[in-house]
């Protein structure tokens, strides 16, 4: 059982916008894609249904029942992706939020047993994110099937365009498309790393890895980061253009009330760029 106060759990649940049963954004199949992720631990298993079914009430019997390390990462996990919902939809976080966010990293901090003289200035690290440049970008050094390089590199103009032209949506949408595709192609040029992978996908029944074409963009991403070929920044930020390619889906769009502006989709844009320089620079030693 984790050591979290109740006092605590109030400020956990304010940021995590627990009201009403929900946790964030996520829907209930993302919000067990992202716990099973960080832990191997299904939350929509019955043990953590004691209060309901609700995601809210089932991250809170997870409180109850998981290790503070477990919790910990978790509650990390969850504040990190807050943030970056914030930047990317470019939000302000209010002062109320900043000193909500400033003690709850001090619960997680205290639950995976860091002191706060090695907590990092997330603040700076975003905006050193944001403020890179990358000036060339090209997939030619990816190792990727040819035929696919070409599309991908049409995508990418077809980018630049909708950015020049104001359509934020396509470039979002455009992005995440385009980072699968990559993650694809270094994935099949690859295999026995992605495969050997701890970070892989498995079934559930047989525990063997699942083929390429059972995996999703999260799956990718998680094991680029995991055999060392992509930046913890870039995974970071890249769950999050995850995301907002899924609104795709227009109910699910209009029930989120998402409504990406240009500066949403530049940083998307910036997200893989970045991606791409990780993976160019890491497969090209």
């Amino acid at each position: 059982m984790a050591e979290i106060k109740q006092s605590e759990k109030l400020m956990i649940e304010r940021i995590l916008g627990m009201d009403g049963g929900y946790v964030l954004n996520f829907s209930n199949t993302s919000f067990q894609e992202f716990i099973f992720n960080l832990t191997k631990l299904d939350i929509y298993s019955t043990k953590y249904e004691i209060y309901g079914h609700s995601k809210a009430k089932r991250l809170k019997v997870f409180w109850q029942l998981e290790s503070d390390l477990i919790v910990g990462k978790v509650i990390k996990e969850l504040i990190e992706y807050w943030k970056t919902q914030k930047l990317i939809s470019n939000q302000n976080i209010d002062s109320n939020e900043a000193l909500l966010v400033v003690e709850c990293e001090k619960i997680i901090n205290r639950l995976l047993g860091i002191k706060s003289k090695e907590v990092r200035n997330d603040v700076s690290t975003i905006n050193e994110f944001l403020n890179k440049e990358f000036k060339e970008i090209s997939l030619y050094k990816l190792n990727i099937d040819s035929t696919v390089t070409e599309i991908l590199n049409k995508r990418l103009i077809e980018i630049n365009k909708s950015i020049v032209h104001d359509a934020p949506l396509s470039v979002i949408i455009m992005c995440g498309s385009v980072l699968e595709g990559i993650l694809l192609g270094v994935a099949s040029s690859k295999m026995r790393e992605f495969n050997q992978s701890t970070a892989s996908p498995k079934n559930k029944d047989t525990g063997k890895v699942l083929p390429f074409y059972d995996w999703t963009l999260s799956n990718f991403i998680d094991v680029a980061h995991n055999i060392g070929i992509l930046g913890l920044d870039v995974k970071k930020y890249s769950h999050s253009l995850r995301d907002f390619r899924n609104y795709i889906h227009p109910y699910q769009q209009m029930s989120s009330g998402f409504n990406p502006d240009l500066d949403t989709a530049k940083i998307s844009w910036q997200v893989l760029k970045a991606g791409i320089n990780d993976l160019t620079r890491s497969i090209n030693k």
